[in-house]
């Protein structure tokens, strides 16, 4: 996961970005990653491709396979070096990521990775989310 912050908040993140001029939605993954991450790899499979028509954004999500590589803090080129956005990078688990977060992860199509739906069907029932009690789910 990518810690970004931005206008005083933070947020982690998976590693991604915006295509460049003429860059297929495969190639951006894999240079967004190395980017930020310091890490080369091979597109295994997309998970998600979405379309925004209110937005008018495309959204492509993959599942990328670094084989034994160690992810190291990169950054974002389109940032100045003086106040950089992106500020960590670390492998969390889902417990170890804010609710809102997470709450990203599902659109990004992470069900469709292997092994985390078991994941999620294991937590169980309770409401996590701030601000929530079963009262107020009416």
């Amino acid at each position: 996961m990518a810690k970004h912050q931005e206008r005083g908040q933070t947020y982690w993140c998976l590693p991604g970005g915006a295509l460049e001029d003429g860059e297929i939605p495969e190639e951006g993954v894999l240079r967004e990653l190395h980017e930020e991450a310091r890490v080369d790899g091979r597109v295994v499979r997309r998970t998600v491709h979405a379309f925004d028509a209110q937005e008018e954004v495309e959204t492509y999500t993959y599942l990328v396979d670094i084989s034994d590589q160690q992810p190291m803090l990169g950054h974002d080129p389109e940032v100045e070096p003086d106040s950089p956005i992106l500020i960590d990078l670390q492998w969390l688990s889902l417990r170890q990521i804010p609710e809102r977060d997470r709450a990203f992860l599902w659109r990004a199509g992470l069900l469709a990775v292997p092994g985390f739906l078991k994941e999620v069907t294991g937590w169980g029932d309770a409401i996590s989310y701030p601000g929530c009690s079963p009262r107020r789910r009416e």
